[in-house]
């Protein structure tokens, strides 16, 4: 059995997400959260337990929740003998798998995740931008959208998610001409997304020659874990990390991708780390065949060791 964790991304973010974990004090989670509060410079635990909707919709508490979360789940996971063959993260849930990697500290992969939220917030701030899911067609079909209702406004496809489902970032404006657009094709529908800006669009250029000049400060290390990367659905050296993680600001997520690519590495079991089930949801659509978990306690969290150690599938 080839086993694969997934780390959760933002947008899959709620109030008391994580509660069932956080409050059981086991001490791998414990550590998770205390070196990430230090790093973010809040008690992240809190943010996860009593933050608000509208609080968990800013990126600078939304990412570092979701980061920490992410981390807290794997090291359970690890804790408990669960060894993946590869990791791979959504977009954010990418630094969050630089830690359970090996190719960076805990430590500094939250101050990657902190920065990198700060930075995509004020890009985000300085010029407006909004998401949307584009559901039911072909990514053909989503490129001749974007091309049609870009007219002189960024618009590109941001996250390849699934089949039947592509994400499309820009100027709120030219996002809300491609949803009407989309929409007036048969079985076709779209779905807002729950973030403050256009992540991975041009918008976000700002965001990434900031965080490639922060990020040659950062050490890094040859991957203990495979880490394929959202970039070019191939894993990442440590040679090409900082020019990766710049580019991922404002590359389109190529999540399906990595999955077929997992895939045929042998990997048939994905197991998401983090919150909400998003990503467990999206293998389903991709590799229907692979087993999927997507624990959220600690009971959970033993479950999926039993089931991995016995080759059992969900």
């Amino acid at each position: 059995m080839g086993v694969a964790f997934l780390l959760s991304g933002q947008g899959a973010q709620k109030p008391g997400m994580g509660a069932a974990l956080i409050e059981q004090g086991a001490p791998e989670v414990a550590e998770t959260f205390a070196i990430a509060s230090k790093a973010f410079g809040f008690d992240v635990a809190d943010v996860c337990l009593n933050a608000s909707a509208e609080t968990l919709r800013d990126t600078a508490f939304a990412q570092p929740a979701m980061c920490t979360l992410s981390v807290a789940v794997a090291k359970a996971l690890e804790a408990r003998g669960v060894r993946p063959a590869y990791v791979a993260g959504f977009s954010l849930g990418q630094i969050a798998a630089l830690a359970v990697s090996g190719m960076v500290s805990e430590r500094d992969a939250f101050r990657i995740a902190a920065f990198r939220a700060k930075v995509m917030a004020e890009a985000a701030a300085a010029r407006p931008g909004s998401m949307c899911a584009l559901l039911g067609g072909e990514p053909e079909e989503a490129s001749e959208v974007c091309s049609s209702a870009a007219q002189s406004d960024v618009l590109v496809c941001a996250n390849y998610n699934a089949p039947g489902q592509i994400v499309i970032s820009g100027d709120v404006a030219a996002v809300d001409r491609a949803a009407a657009l989309w929409k007036e094709r048969p079985r076709h529908k779209t779905s807002m997304l729950a973030t403050s800006g256009a992540f991975h669009s041009p918008l976000m250029q700002p965001a990434a020659e900031a965080l490639a000049e922060f990020l040659e400060e950062v050490e890094f290390h040859e991957s203990r874990t495979p880490l394929v990367c959202n970039v070019d659905a191939r894993p990442l050296s440590a040679a090409d990390v900082r020019a990766h993680l710049a580019s991922q600001v404002v590359s389109p997520v190529l999540f399906e991708q990595s999955v077929r690519w997992l895939s045929e590495q042998g990997v048939d079991t994905f197991v998401e780390c983090g919150f909400g089930g998003v990503l467990t949801k999206l293998v389903k659509r991709i590799e229907p065949a692979a087993a999927r978990f997507a624990p959220v306690s600690l009971e959970e969290i033993a479950q999926v060791a039993s089931e991995v150690a016995c080759g059992g599938a969900e």
